[in-house]
């Protein structure tokens, strides 16, 4: 069992510490002072050097590799303790002299720019939420009794702006936002700002309609949502709980073919990179599902003993995940649906992870012949995720980068939408 080491001695028993102990000691003491953080002096940026308030930024999604299956789970051997080698080039921070830091004033600058941009997009909006800008950075340092002493800084920014509009009775809001690891990497601000009021605007004036069973889409947003589910169910405290409805599936078809999700800690600059997880095990890149066949689960090494396997590097929780994007953009996802339901909201906890039952309310757009007719609210969709995993038809290209999940809208062929 991995023990944290404390600075602060005991105060009932003074023991004399061992020689591990002290070394281990004097390494941590060593790593402390080498990231130290140190006041430099230096000529204050103009805020048209930190920030584009009217440039979106723009990235680059890294092409997924193909790996092989084996088919042969993990055995418990002992951990691969993170080595050093693999810390170079991921970007989870900036140097000194790379980084924007913003300023107070900048701060607020950048954040007026952005809510003008959502209250000028349209006469409806009528109130503001505010937006907000934040900026931070950090360092992550571990040690523990097994020789392990490591640590890494990180730094991430953020926009987001929040409006309200209203029209004939109906009120609605919405929101947008962005966040990277560098500044110059985030969507600009009037863009962030006339996404939030673009998708509040949208939202007024929602019609009821009838209970049905049809083919339901998640946007981008929400789709890396259905994938938090699936990591749940394939994450060591749950499947060693038998609290999980996907146990024992690992080399099975638990998804559609068109499912294809890769775990990469070294994306440079990705919002999950990490050389090493939470308890010192260092962290490689795999492919987790493979045309829909799930190839490992995600253990750290307490959940990896319980199960008799190995520790995957995840503790702590999963690192940059990709799912390969199909061919069609949003547009192309609604010809392909035809008639159905687009989901831009949902509310509530409705999901059972033992057996997989999925009851969620709902907000979105009904669509007609690859068009978005009008907005509707007030309606609850419901399926199994072992069924709606199978029942993907399809993943746009649509990608969006806002977390730990880099993933398109997804198009789930049917569910139960509950309305009147």
């Amino acid at each position: 069992m991995m023990q944290m080491i404390h600075t602060t001695p005991r105060r009932s028993k003074k023991r004399k510490p061992t020689a591990k102990q002290r070394e281990l000691s004097d390494s941590w003491e060593k790593l402390l002072k080498k990231y130290a953080t140190k006041t430099v002096a230096k000529p204050k940026q103009q805020l048209s050097d930190v920030y584009s308030l009217g440039k979106p930024a723009c990235r680059e999604t890294p092409k997924i590799p193909s790996l092989p299956f084996t088919g042969e789970p993990c055995l418990k051997k002992a951990n691969p303790v993170y080595t050093g080698t693999a810390i170079k080039g991921i970007g989870t921070m900036h140097n000194s002299n790379s980084v924007p830091v913003f300023s107070n004033e900048e701060a607020i600058a950048i954040a007026k720019t952005c809510e003008d941009a959502a209250l000028k997009t349209d006469a409806r909006i009528t109130n503001s939420e505010g937006a907000s800008v934040s900026t931070g950075t950090g360092f992550f340092a571990y040690s523990n009794s097994h020789g392990f002493t490591g640590g890494y800084s990180s730094s991430r920014h953020g926009v987001s702006c929040s409006v309200i509009a209203e029209s004939g009775g109906s009120m609605q809001r919405d929101y947008w936002y962005s966040t990277a690891r560098a500044a110059e990497d985030l969507q600009s601000a009037v863009d962030i700002g006339t996404a939030a009021g673009e998708r509040t605007v949208r939202r007024l004036n929602a019609k009821k309609i009838k209970t049905c069973q049809v083919p339901v889409l998640f946007e981008a947003p929400l789709a890396s949502g259905l994938i938090s589910t699936l990591i749940s169910a394939i994450s060591g405290g749950n499947l060693y709980r038998k609290s999980s409805f996907l146990l024992d599936s690992l080399g099975k078809q638990i998804a559609s073919p068109l499912l294809n999700i890769y775990e990469d800690p070294f994306i440079k600059k990705g919002l999950a990179s990490s050389p090493f997880d939470n308890e010192g095990v260092a962290t490689k890149a795999r492919q987790l599902v493979q045309d829909g066949v799930l190839q490992g689960y995600v253990l750290s090494s307490y959940s990896a003993r319980k199960l008799g396997m190995k520790t995957t590097g995840n503790a702590g929780g999963n690192h940059n995940l990709m799912i390969r994007p199909g061919a069609n953009d949003f547009a192309g996802l609604l010809k392909q649906m035809g008639t159905g339901l687009v989901v831009t909201e949902l509310l509530g906890h409705g999901m059972n992870m033992v057996t997989g039952d999925y009851s969620r309310g709902a907000a979105g757009f009904w669509v007609e012949n690859g068009m978005i007719v009008h907005p509707v609210e007030e309606i609850t969709i419901a399926s199994n995720m072992v069924d709606m995993l199978k029942m993907i038809t399809a993943i746009g290209n649509d990608v969006l980068v806002q977390g730990s999940k880099q993933v398109g809208s997804i198009l789930i062929e049917r569910m139960t939408v509950a309305a009147d």
